[in-house]
């Protein structure tokens, strides 16, 4: 597979070490974390402990939750050195693809896959169940274009377990709080339907998802996805067996705030990292 090329260099004082990659700087990294510090207010608006996820995804787990089906450009494989090419290595042989054997597993694209996967076969009682988690997620694309759009990225996601109602009011608490962060920010974000549901596009899901949508994003002026606002109905409970005490299969949510791309909305905003650092101190203080 060719890697793709970027579209755009990375914004200034950013290192980039190859397409889609970044090292960020002191500042940046100051602003990455402060960034992630404000978003973790709606985990605890919502009392939602935080939890870490795992760093790698068994795809037979992703099938079943038709991801391929979904995403199948998305996916950046996990491979191991084969064990004849060890000698190779060690020698100071360069590595190449005849070199590697799968594992079975992927690199997350998304934060809530692993606690999902991970609850499979569970109950999350009669009052549901949130987790807030923050995650380095992989994405195979087909350009990368600075802060916007990377190979690995953070994402930050507030996830619900429960019932339909629950579902419910998990987004409209995380809707409200992303505009008011947004606002505290100096970011006029606008919110629109997303078209890049949780399951099979070509089922009758899908058709209701047209009637219905179940994907919202925020967006900032330049039409950069920020944080977006996702409703699973019960498709997750269903595939997972899970189950919300007596209501049945859990329907489940998340809220999803992409990290850089908060940084890159900042940078657009305020003109650059010392400035966009301070707005957000000043909003947190």
């Amino acid at each position: 597979m060719s890697t793709p090329s970027a579209t755009t260099p990375p914004a200034t004082g950013l290192k980039s070490p190859g397409p889609g990659l970044i090292t960020l700087d002191p500042v940046h990294t100051a602003l990455l974390e402060a960034l992630d510090s404000l978003l973790c207010g709606l985990a605890a608006r919502l009392s939602a402990p935080e939890v870490t996820g795992p760093p790698l995804l068994a795809a037979d787990g992703l099938a079943r939750l038709d991801y391929f089906r979904n995403f199948p450009h998305l996916g950046v494989a996990a491979g191991r050195f084969a064990p004849d090419a060890h000698d190779l290595l060690a020698a100071g042989q360069a590595p190449g693809d005849r070199h590697l054997e799968p594992t079975g597993y992927l690199l997350p694209s998304a934060t809530c896959y692993g606690l999902l996967l991970s609850l499979e076969g569970s109950d999350v009682g009669e009052d549901g169940l949130r987790l807030s988690a923050a995650g380095r997620c992989f994405r195979n694309e087909t350009h990368y274009d600075g802060l916007r759009r990377l190979w690995g990225f953070h994402m930050r996601e507030v996830v619900y377990l429960g019932t339909k109602e629950g579902a419910l009011h998990h987004l409209e608490q995380g809707g409200e709080f992303v505009q008011e962060t947004a606002a505290l920010l100096g970011l006029d974000l606008t919110r629109a339907t997303a078209d890049d549901p949780f399951y099979d596009k070509g089922g009758s899901r899908a058709r209701l998802m047209a009637l219905d949508p179940v994907k919202h994003e925020y967006s900032a002026p330049d039409g950069t996805a920020i944080a977006s606002v996702n409703r699973h109905r019960n498709f997750f409970g269903e595939r997972l067996d899970i189950r919300a005490g007596s209501h049945g299969p859990a329907y489940s949510a998340c809220v999803a705030f992409g990290l850089e791309r908060w940084m890159h909305a900042m940078l657009q905003a305020h003109g650059g990292p010392e400035a966009a650092l301070d707005r957000v101190r000043t909003a947190t203080a």
